[in-house]
């Protein structure tokens, strides 16, 4: 057997394989081929998306299910042992995984990730590799987990039967919590971006440990009564008759695992304190939804129920950490034990992405000053001064602009989805149902069809309460437009959201990566793969911020006899995370004063779409500006592009690593505004030259009867695929499918056709010559 010959796939199949076997790892269990555990970044732009590449490890091996510990990266026999190492090591850190492995079928190059001194790499034979025993007992070294802590770590995760597998950020998440409980840790912190399942890491966490007889009693808290019977008929669903929920200010002892609402079981004036039915030792384990809210501050009726529990292990889960002068998790929790931000999920294409339309009104930007003696629309003397931005739906109301935002959001769902499910952020109750009166109006067509196309969802609005179920279901396309102003900014599921509005001034950090979270979920069965946000108050300057997406910080205010700097402020440092306290004063004793003017006009002086990046940040550019610096980067001139076009076997390869780096192709043609080939459009956009289209270069081939050497059958399969590259582009050249379709099928079924050039190396060297026809004068 020639090794050199032989594809990477072959190498796996005939040494790697055999060697882990032959170590003691069990196949079936504890190896997984070729595991994709990314779902490759979504790419916008325009109305058109892609996916990113997806990031595959070539081999994960799992001590138990669920519970991974190692990395192999094979690469073929042309490569040295050690040729995969980095890239092994970039998975390993993703996937926290302490032991990567490189071959090439000779043998192994390990990286011991558990080592900081000494010999961390070193080459083993084939018949060398760590057996299972050998890398868990390094692993649990490493880890510091002892006898005693082993069956906690190695119970079984919760299995359905139908091997729907938990994405690799959740496993870090659900081992890294319950390592650390093992190990004593009695207040833990987990931050998982909105729409990253933190109640399956949740029940998966709470599960082990019951199933392990270490948490006997759990509790579990959320602040809103969809969260609970969410997590109860859904995710939690597996604890059956064990599972309560606390209702009717009753506390029944006979069950293992609750869910309250905190409002619940602190109760009011009336029914106060029910959780004080229970014993404060009645609970080993308490986890807490949303721990941003009312847990955070050491003042509120929630904390008091944490602090009566104080001999449970505690467990919070957010998606926004909150650290102000007053609140902080931290101070409480200590340091997430792990983060998932939003970015991450993004890149990995677990999140959907956005773009945003930023549009600027004329008073927004230069304010507006009564003329003297001025009332409004109520008769009430307006108080002369200059209102601004932060007045505008709070103290004064100017009719037309409400109006003006109700038409520019219709007029976006009127050119993309009328039914695409969007949510409205408004500065209050009335604003909310102003803009609902607006949007009725503006839409009053459809709302004559269906009543509830725009339903306002506040807290006061029992009618509007009542719908938010079918705003949040897929299948339901009513209500598609509500208006709302604190109610949803938080454990709302709407998967198909596909627009946020913010027309409300927000300057917490928290409250606004809380609003976006609402768009964030993925649901590609009703194509719902990125979002929009509208913006009409500025708040997508956020964005801009560095700590957007970093980690927060504990406000530090030293009191007389401390230090002036906080403990580990080097660390505090390195992590960032500014926080931005909402500057808004309180209303003054008896409400705010609001102005009503209709007669004040507005119009809209800028407005631009920006993409979400790469890296994170938005940009503002033109799909052939981004294309140009893309294209650019990736082929340092004409010439570059030339000759990798001119040698690729596959010109679809090429199209696709352009589509992996954001530049889409489809949306550029339609820009363009011809029929180019990808190459063309390429050329044109990148480099500057003029372009033919498909039909001109078809046209070029059969004007210098390139085939004459071919039959005449052959000759005129040739000219009715010329015929399907000017309708269709390269691609179909490269799909033998093309042989199913009219008008190739007169010439017989592909096989037929194939043996018409003499068999398949003499048809796949004719389709070779002629794509080279196509663009040889290039």
């Amino acid at each position: 057997m020639n090794k050199k010959a032989l594809s990477e796939r072959d190498i796996c199949t005939k040494f790697i394989t055999p060697a882990v076997s032959g170590a003691g790892w069990d196949i079936l269990t504890q190896v997984r081929e070729e595991v994709g555990f990314t779902k490759g970044r979504v790419i916008v732009r325009g109305r058109m998306t892609t996916r990113g590449e997806v990031k595959r490890a070539d081999y994960i091996l799992y001590y138990k299910p669920n519970i991974p510990i190692a990395i192999i990266e094979a690469k073929d026999n042309n490569h040295s042992v050690g040729a995969g190492m980095q890239q092994g090591l970039e998975y390993a850190v993703t996937l926290d995984v302490p032991f990567v492995f490189s071959s090439n079928g000779d043998g192994f190059l390990e990286r011991d990730r558990t080592k900081t001194t000494g010999t961390i790499e070193r080459e083993l034979a084939l018949n060398a590799f760590p057996s299972p025993a050998e890398l868990w007992a390094r692993y649990c070294a490493w880890k510091g987990i002892g006898e005693t802590e082993r069956p906690i770590v190695e119970q079984d995760f919760y299995s359905d039967g139908t091997g729907k597998g938990t994405r690799y950020f959740q496993l870090i998440a659900i081992n890294r919590t319950i390592e650390a409980i093992a190990k004593g840790q009695n207040r833990i912190l987990l931050v998982m971006a909105t729409g990253t399942g933190k109640t399956i890491t949740a029940f998966h966490i709470i599960w082990r440990l019951w199933k392990a007889g270490v948490k006997k009693r759990i509790l579990f808290l959320a602040d809103r009564n969809i969260l609970v019977d969410q997590a109860r008929t859904n995710d939690f669903k597996p604890f059956g008759q064990a599972m309560t929920k606390i209702t009717n200010r009753h506390a029944d002892k006979s069950y293992e695992v609750y869910l309250a609402l905190y409002q619940a079981v602190t109760g009011n004036e009336d029914a106060k304190d029910i959780y004080k039915q229970f014993s404060p030792d009645f609970f080993d384990l308490v986890v807490i939804d949303e721990c941003h809210r009312g847990s955070a501050a050491e003042d509120s009726a929630w904390r008091e129920i944490l602090a009566y529990f104080d001999k449970a292990t505690h467990i919070g889960l957010t998606a926004t950490p909150k650290e102000t002068k007053e609140v902080s998790n931290i101070t409480y929790f200590g340091e997430p034990i792990y983060t998932y931000s939003l970015k991450q999920g993004i890149e990995d294409g677990f999140l959907a992405p956005y773009k945003v339309v930023r549009i600027d009104i004329d008073k927004d930007l230069t304010g507006w000053r009564p003329e003297q003696g001025k009332t409004d629309k109520h008769g009430q003397l307006i108080e002369d001064r200059i209102y601004n931005q932060r007045d505008f739906d709070k103290t004064l109301v100017i009719d037309q602009r409400t109006q003006l935002v109700a038409r520019k959001i219709s007029e976006f769902l009127k050119a993309t989805d009328r039914f695409a499910k969007t949510i409205v952020f408004c500065e209050d109750i009335d604003h909310a149902e102003r803009m609902r009166q607006a949007l009725v109006n503006e839409n009053s067509d459809l709302v004559a069809q269906h009543e509830k196309y725009v339903m306002r969802i506040t807290g006061d609005n029992p009618e509007g309460k009542a719908e938010l179920d079918n705003f949040i279901l897929p299948e339901k396309r009513i209500p598609s437009i509500v208006t709302t102003s604190k109610l949803l900014t938080t454990g709302v599921d709407a998967q198909t959201c596909k627009l946020i509005v913010l027309d409300q001034r927000i300057q917490s950090m928290t409250e606004f990566k809380q609003i976006i979270g609402r768009g964030t979920r993925i649901n590609e069965d009703y194509d719902k793969l990125w979002f929009t946000i509208m913006d009409f108050k500025k708040a997508t300057e956020l964005f801009a911020d560095e700590d957007f997406d970093g980690p927060p910080i504990v406000i530090y205010e030293p009191d007389e006899n401390d230090p002036p700097v906080p403990p580990d402020e080097d660390e505090e440092e390195e992590g960032g995370g500014r926080v931005i306290v909402d500057p808004i004063p309180p209303d003054p004793p008896g409400g705010r004063i609001k102005y009503v003017v209709d007669d004040v006009p507005v119009w809209v002086v800028a407005e631009r779409v920006q993409y979400y990046g790469k890296d994170g940040k938005l940009i503002t550019e033109s799909l052939k500006a981004y294309t140009r610096k893309t294209v650019r980067a990736e082929f340092a001139s004409l010439d570059d592009f030339l000759a990798r076009w001119t040698n690729a076997e596959q010109k679809q390869a090429i199209i696709k690593e352009l589509e992996q780096h954001g530049v889409l192709l489809e949306a550029l043609s339609e820009e363009v505004g011809k029929e180019l080939d990808p190459f063309d459009l390429v050329c044109h956009v990148a480099f500057d030259r003029p372009p033919l289209t498909r039909k001109e270069r078809a046209a070029n081939v059969r004007k210098r009867d390139c085939f004459t050497k071919f039959g005449d059958q052959a000759r005129a399969v040739l000219n009715a695929l010329l015929d399907k590259y000017a309708d269709a582009g390269v691609a179909v050249l490269e799909d033998r499918k093309v042989l199913r379709n009219d008008p190739l099928t007169q010439f017989g079924t592909p096989v037929e056709i194939v043996s018409i050039f003499g068999g398949k190396e003499q048809f796949d060297a004719a389709l070779r010559e002629l794509e080279a026809e196509l663009y040889s004068a290039a």
